[in-house]
């Protein structure tokens, strides 16, 4: 019998972003990377500060759809130090992905906002980072972008 497939509320990332440096429309669609100034780890048990290092880089395609990567690290409360890299998609309507672009609030219901984060880190107490999948859901803001994550059980 296969084993079935669910999910687990770990914690979430309120990730301060700067402005967007646009590299311009690369053939593919158009790349930006979007520094990652701070921000904070919440959930049960769990507490921590994101660094201010590390970005998000972007490929936007011609109808909107992003690929997203995102590259940064995090320091727990107890001092463990962990490394993410976040690879995810976001889609919706085109008037939505539009204001995202510029900097406006859209309704998170209408975006598509989803991602697969890996952690390394050299700390005992988080190892079971490494060695499980997880899953974001997330949520694009004019100045942060908010991720909850699920482990895959």
């Amino acid at each position: 019998m296969t084993p079935s497939l669910a999910t687990r509320y770990v914690f979430s990332l309120a990730i301060k972003v700067g402005q967007p440096i646009s590299a311009g429309e690369i053939g593919t669609g158009t790349r930006r990377v979007i520094p990652i100034l701070g921000g904070e780890v919440t959930g049960e048990g769990m507490r921590g500060t994101i660094f201010p290092c590390g970005a998000d880089f972007q490929i936007i395609r011609p109808n909107g759809f992003t690929e997203l990567e995102a590259k940064y690290a995090f320091e727990m409360d107890d001092g463990a130090v962990i490394y993410i890299e976040n690879i995810g998609i976001r889609f919706g309507p085109k008037e939505a992905l539009d204001r995202i672009k510029r900097g406006e609030p859209v309704d998170p219901k209408l975006i598509y906002f989803r991602s697969v984060p890996r952690f390394e880190t050299g700390s005992d107490k988080y190892r079971w980072l490494m060695e499980h999948l997880f899953v974001g859901v997330g949520t694009r803001h004019p100045d942060r972008v908010e991720l909850d994550v699920h482990q895959v059980l």
